[in-house]
């Protein structure tokens, strides 16, 4: 164990962490005492990095630990032929790269900063021993990779059960999760707004189809573009579509109404046009779908 004691010891000498260069927000991290903190937060290395900067490229064999301190990131596909796959977002407090510390496997996307963004990184044996002797980071990894597997299997069920309209629906609910501030809102500002291509890309759908049902929830006054920001008006009753389509409580944000006449939202969600269903998406096979996969997990 004097690898630890060598990792984790105190540094007598030497200045702090810079102003800001702090892995408290990291939520991993969350049940750590504040020195045990502050000697990790000095073990790492701090980069800045812009909007549209990538921090790390797909097949790196490199294996450090990467955690937002500050910002928004994203992670990329791209196919053979050029077509872009935005897999998903993540904010200050998150982190990646841990797969590659765990199973020694090359990168599986390329990372890019969304925001002006403050990225920390520790190599991967300082994480395993991390893991080893603080039991709640280890636990607070577990749960995050468990999460990461549900939300896999969601989409699956999404992109075999829905329909492109409620696949914008639900994309919209996980990027006003990823922005909210309260746990219940009303309404959520996302800011920087995705680019309709960029939300196509993480639906598996064109840009067009997703223009049109913006398009759509924007003349149903649930959704308001400004300058560079989406507002989702009415997260409540977004919720409610998702789960209607679903036929069963939707993952993720715990809302409540806010206030405000939510009947008379959902009788403006109502009017907007509904899809034609095919066979396959018919209440029985995604009832089938959901079975399957909840086997498999």
């Amino acid at each position: 164990m004097s690898g630890i004691s060598i990792v984790l010891k105190k540094e007598s000498a030497g200045a702090g962490p810079v102003l800001g260069e702090t892995l408290a927000g990291i939520a991993i991290f969350r049940e750590l005492a504040p020195d045990v903190i502050e000697m990790l937060s000095r073990r790492c290395r701090w980069r800045r990095y812009g909007p549209d900067h990538t921090i790390l490229q797909y097949l790196d064999e490199s294996r450090d630990v990467f955690f937002v301190a500050r910002g928004r990131v994203c992670a990329k596909y791209h196919s053979a032929n050029g077509r872009e796959v935005r897999l998903n977002d993540l904010s200050a407090g998150e982190i990646f790269g841990e797969f590659a510390a765990i199973d020694g496997e090359p990168r599986c996307a390329d990372i890019v900063a969304v925001t002006d963004t403050l990225i920390a990184s520790m190599s991967a044996e300082l994480f395993w021993e991390i893991l080893r002797r603080y039991e709640p980071v280890c636990a607070a990894t577990l749960r995050r990779l468990t999460g990461i597997a549900r939300s896999a299997q969601r989409r699956v069920v999404e992109f075999s059960t829905l329909p492109v309209r409620s696949r914008v629906h639900a994309e919209l609910l996980r990027l006003a999760r990823l922005c909210a501030s309260d746990p219940n809102p009303r309404s959520v500002v996302i800011s920087p707004a995705p680019t309709h291509a960029e939300i196509a890309s993480r639906i598996s759908t064109h840009r067009e189809a997703v223009t049109r049902e913006l398009n759509s929830l924007a003349r149903a006054k649930l959704i308001e573009r400004r300058g560079t920001t989406l507002v989702i008006r009415e997260i409540a009753a977004l919720t409610r579509m998702v789960e209607g389509a679903l036929e069963e409580p939707c993952w993720g944000i715990t809302l409540t109404n806010g206030g405000g006449d939510l009947s008379s939202t959902l009788d403006r969600a109502r009017a907007l046009p509904t899809p034609a269903v095919s066979g396959s998406l018919l209440p029985t096979r995604r009832l089938a779908v959901r079975d399957s996969l909840a086997r498999r997990f």
